[in-house]
């Protein structure tokens, strides 16, 4: 045991993985459906290794991965922090403003009230808000302060000790109040309302257990017979002739000769035709009006699947049922739409956003037209353009640092952790408008908010590791219920709010409620609770927001508190 201490105290860095391998592990460890997860499992691993070992961590290699993992958070949000607000958006994005405000002033009254010196209180706020990035910004905030150095040390060791001890709570207490007091309170059956709300959206759910086989869209041949309604009308008029099928004529054989068609081509009785759409309307519309037939030269077609960056902004706020009448789409169908890192239910009524990444499918040349009127397309890469990471990250840092206010005779800068985000949200939107520009893969994004994060708290657990036991034995007690109080409180006030003045609808209420907590474990839940992924609306139109206020909350609480 000796050897091993004498190991990380000399490599530090050990200390750091081996937190990380243990506390994603305890992090996945599922009880009755509740997992800590593993930032948290890497905070207490962390804290557990500084009990047990001395081990130096540098402020340097903190403020590396921190300054990364916000970078990552504002890079995602960035395209549609502003689009958020349009439509019924502005709805969610008014709660993910108005739950962390409220959330702030109860920290700082239960602060107050127990006497809480800063480090204690931001790590009680951003545990009971399940925002941990509140942490990094409180560190940074302390670090500023005009003290010596063992009290500052002291409270950047509280960060941690007040987080380990209010995030179980406050995880619990978004899961319950979005699968159980809400519900309840808002007399809400998930489940039949669930339905209710696809409906309204005109999303239709897939069947569980198809076979992989199966294809939503396909290309038949059939012949038309004398008399048939399409016999004599264009292209056009003949697509149009099934109200709301969006079937496509992509070929004619004509006198034995095959014709590339326009919309103006007329279709003969007698004729073949290649037609698209979805396989169910092909098979129990089309195919019970004509004989299908084998023509291999006639379904000779290119097809193309592409994901296009939606960076055009006429079409923010569009539903998929307006997008559709569109001639820029006309013969593409729609297989996915991913917004950030969730994917979006598709119904009729469900809204395109700027830097939504929609996955298309048709024939090549309507597809590559599509995505020239949309954005452009996404095309697989592993490059991530460090030029523009760099140097954002630098400037933002920068401006964290010169840009400062004057509180109670204290100079607080913005801070780098803060210029760093605001960095990502600016590079963020101007991809959202150039999809070109900083290019970062979405795995890479992945790995700056995951292991920067998840670093960054593992080495916050090591170094309150040593303090822990005082300080849970100063204000344990007081601690825990004050962060239930922070806790609930936002979350009790956004269910009357959103539903009473707000007017959202119950089920996205809840989903935008988990957004508005930045918790996707509480989104997961609801969703599984109702059997539908409809509450991810709710949830994308209010995260983007609340993560730039609640992150931000940390460098107030600590003035506030100082």
């Amino acid at each position: 045991m000796q050897w091993f201490a004498s190991v990380l105290s000399r490599y530090p860095e050990l200390a750091v993985y081996l937190a990380l391998g243990i506390g994603y592990w305890i992090g996945a460890i599922r009880v009755r459906g509740f997992t800590l997860g593993g930032v948290t499992g890497s905070l207490l691993a962390g804290m557990l290794l500084g009990w047990l070992f001395a081990v130096p961590v540098a402020a340097t290699a903190k403020s590396l991965v921190f300054l990364l993992f916000l970078f990552g958070i504002g890079y995602e949000v960035g395209p549609r922090f502003l689009s958020a607000m349009k439509g019924d958006g502005w709805r969610f994005a008014v709660l993910g403003m108005f739950m962390p405000v409220v959330g702030l002033v109860v920290a700082v009254f239960v602060a107050k009230m127990l006497d809480l010196n800063p480090g204690l209180a931001a790590g009680m706020m951003s545990g009971a808000l399940t925002e941990s990035p509140a942490m990094g910004t409180a560190a940074e905030a302390i670090q500023a302060l005009p003290i010596d150095a063992i009290t500052r040390e002291r409270y950047l060791a509280h960060i941690g000790v007040g987080d380990a001890l209010c995030y179980v709570s406050g995880a619990l207490g978004v899961i319950l109040t979005c699968t159980v007091i809400g519900p309840k309170l808002l007399r809400l059956d998930l489940a039949a309302h669930a339905l209710e709300v696809e409906a309204r959206y005109g999303i239709k759910r897939q069947r569980h257990g198809v076979a992989p086989a199966w294809q939503p869209f396909e290309t038949r041949a059939y012949r038309v017979p004398a008399g048939a309604p399409i016999a004599g009308l264009t292209v056009a008029a003949a697509e149009r002739l099934i109200e709301g099928a969006r079937l496509f004529v992509h070929r004619i054989r004509h006198d034995g000769a095959l014709v590339d068609v326009e919309p103006d081509t007329t279709i003969h009785a007698g004729d073949s035709i290649a037609i698209g759409g979805r396989r169910a309307v092909l098979v129990d519309v089309v195919g019970g009006r004509g004989a299908e037939i084998d023509d291999p030269a006639l379904l000779d077609i290119p097809m193309a699947s592409h994901e296009v960056f939606v960076g055009k902004s006429r079409w923010a706020g569009r539903t998929l049922e307006e997008i559709a009448t569109s001639d820029e789409v006309r013969a593409v169908f729609l297989r996915r739409i991913r917004r950030g890192s969730q994917d979006m239910p598709i119904g009729t009524r469900t809204t395109i956003e700027r830097g939504d990444v929609l996955t298309l499918v048709g024939p090549e040349p309507a597809v590559l037209r599509a995505a020239q009127a949309l954005g452009s397309i996404v095309h697989a890469s592993d490059t991530t353009d460090f030029v523009v990471v760099g140097f954002a990250i630098f400037l933002g840092a920068l401006f964290g640092i010169v840009a400062s206010v004057t509180v109670g005779g204290i100079t607080v800068s913005v801070g780098t952790s803060i210029g760093a985000l605001l960095a990502g949200l600016a590079v963020g939107h101007i991809r959202g408008r150039r999809p070109l520009f900083g290019r970062v893969p979405d795995a890479a994004v992945k790995l700056m908010q995951s292991f920067g994060l998840a670093a960054f708290v593992a080495m916050i657990g090591i170094g309150a590791g040593p303090h822990f036991i005082v300080a849970l034995r100063e204000s344990g007690l007081g601690l825990f219920f004050g962060g239930l109080l922070v806790t609930m409180t936002p979350l009790l006030l956004g269910l009357w709010f959103g539903r009473k003045v707000l007017k959202i609808d119950p089920l996205l209420l809840l989903g935008a409620i988990s957004g508005a907590q930045t918790f996707t474990a509480a989104l997961a839940a609801v969703q599984e609770k109702s059997g539908s992924p409809v509450a991810v609306i709710g949830y994308t139109g209010a995260v983007a927001v609340a993560h730039l206020f609640l992150t931000t909350w940390g460098t107030v609480m600590v003035m506030v508190m100082a």
